[in-house]
């Protein structure tokens, strides 16, 4: 059910593609990203969202280092310590913090479960 797009919130496939659509044919109006593309290059993202939501830094905040902070604080590392993302009420935080690693999917899904992905 999941290659079909089915979920218990609704149909993912659709929902996600809109947004890419959207975000294509608006660009100053959505932002689409990927789990990799911050991952990559988190500095450059977080300087990117701040432009997006017409906030952008300063020449000043950037000389004294506050994407850099802001990246750290925004950090797997850093965010997963927090007790209010350990714990839950209806769903355990837990499900959201694994390891933040780019291809730990690997370590989830099978190689049939993965291809069908690609399909997609």
């Amino acid at each position: 059910m999941a290659f079909q797009g089915v979920q218990c919130y609704g149909p993912f496939w659709e929902h996600v593609l809109g947004y890419w659509k959207a975000s294509l044919e608006q660009p100053e109006k959505i932002l689409f990203l990927k789990y990799e593309n911050p991952k990559e290059e988190v500095n450059f993202h977080v300087q990117a969202l701040t432009v997006f939501v017409g906030c952008p830094f300063s020449v000043d905040e950037e000389s004294r280092g506050v994407i850099e902070e802001i990246s750290k604080l925004c950090s797997f590392d850093h965010l997963k310590i927090w007790e209010v993302n350990k714990s839950g009420v209806e769903n355990a935080n837990t499900i959201y913090f694994r390891k933040g690693k780019v291809g730990d999917w690997r370590n989830y899904l099978t190689s049939s479960f993965s291809d069908n992905l690609e399909k997609l």
